[in-house]
């Protein structure tokens, strides 16, 4: 049994944690462990992996259930459109780029400098979006630039 101080349960207050449908839960517990350094506290039903100071919880996909009445969870289908994305803070990307290539992740481009933060993006095993920077001039009341107007 996982012991209560290891899991998201919050004597005070709230925690905010992200769930994830997944395709395996073992490749996907493994890649949370292994590129972000997380302890797995539930290996299943559902898995929970700590990373930093919160929680991935991830489980298969399912139908409508009574306090979800229909809705059903699936992993994504496609990686070309998102419509939320993880946002991971790191204190060196560099470190964190080099660490997670020697873990296998796939990450969009190497580290882009955007004025504000260095960041990259990768993709989990299931396709789902990742964002990792790191605030540089943003600590310097820089602000990113704004996107370029589509169409």
């Amino acid at each position: 049994m996982t012991p209560p101080g290891k899991l998201p349960a919050p004597q005070d207050g709230l925690l905010l944690t992200h769930f994830l449908t997944v395709r395996d839960v073992a490749v996907s517990r493994r890649f949370y462990a292994d590129v972000f350094g997380g302890e797995v506290v539930m290996a299943e039903n559902p898995a929970m992996v700590k990373v930093a100071n919160s929680w991935i919880i991830m489980n298969p996909g399912g139908g409508p259930t009574p306090d979800k009445p229909g809705v059903t969870l699936e992993p994504p289908r496609s990686g070309e459109r998102v419509s939320s994305f993880l946002n991971v803070r790191v204190a060196d990307l560099p470190a964190f780029y080099a660490h997670a290539v020697a873990q296998g992740a796939d990450f969009l481009t190497e580290p882009v400098d955007r004025g504000a933060e260095l960041r990259c993006y990768l993709r989990d095993p299931d396709g789902y979006l990742i964002e990792v920077g790191q605030s540089t001039g943003l600590l310097r009341g820089i602000q990113a630039e704004a996107p370029a107007e589509a169409g």
